[in-house]
């Protein structure tokens, strides 16, 4: 039985420290729900006419301020300021589902597809992060795949920018959802494999997951069972 405590032993600190890191992660992540809701609101009411004149520039700046937070995220992992940056984060995309949100409840049933879109996301998050938790399976072999077919969906995004073809839209949004939903198994997998050992990098990473699965589950929803007046 030595040998099988001498393990143990090595394990515990290993095992404390992902369990320490998948806790604050998931602490943190409930955490940005609350600036995100806030920040949603605060889009709700926003004029985004200035969008919709010029999409493309529109797309530029919110990337631009985006990769600026990410990058200022990632400078400041290890302190508090990453924290209040990532906080800050989560309100500015808040405020970017206005658009999406307004045109959804202008819709006679956009209420409930929103309250499905939201329920239907976090149903998928539990489910997949408890599974990828559970069972400890390392997920890493998807990571390769995953970033290739993001690159394709957001080729695909920006060609339909152009040309607005409403069944490239669905497709796009049908497959987004397969590539987030793959997402939360990779990153919850990398958390439990230890191959993500700093929390806000981490609720980071399934932040934009959520955000994006709930995004493109709303504009399947939407698309398909939207009832307009």
């Amino acid at each position: 039985m030595q040998p099988d405590l001498q393990v143990l032993n090595q394990a515990s600190p290993y095992a404390v420290s992902t369990n320490k890191v998948l806790r604050n992660t998931y602490m943190l992540l409930g955490l940005t729900m609350i600036p995100t809701v806030i920040g949603a609101i605060i889009g709700m009411n926003m004029n985004f006419s200035f969008m919709a004149q010029s999409p493309i520039m529109g797309a530029v700046v919110m990337l631009a301020v985006m990769f600026g937070l990410f990058w200022a995220i990632s400078k400041n992992r290890d302190n508090g300021l990453g924290v209040v940056l990532l906080l800050g984060l989560t309100l500015f995309m808040g405020v970017m589902l206005g658009p999406i949100l307004q045109v959804a409840l202008h819709l006679k049933n956009g209420a409930q597809l929103v309250g499905l879109a939201a329920g239907g996301t976090g149903v998928i998050f539990l489910s997949l992060s408890t599974y990828a938790t559970v069972t400890k399976k390392d997920f890493s072999f998807m990571g390769n795949f995953l970033f290739v077919g993001l690159i394709l969906l957001i080729i695909a995004s920006l060609a339909n920018m152009f040309f607005q073809v409403p069944a490239a839209s669905l497709a796009i949004s049908a497959v987004a959802v397969l590539i987030f939903s793959g997402f939360i198994l990779f990153d919850v997998s990398r958390i439990v494999q230890g191959g993500e050992t700093n929390y806000i990098m981490a609720t980071l990473a399934l932040y934009l997951d959520i955000y994006n699965l709930f995004v493109n589950l709303l504009q399947l929803l939407m698309a398909l069972s939207g009832e307009r007046d």
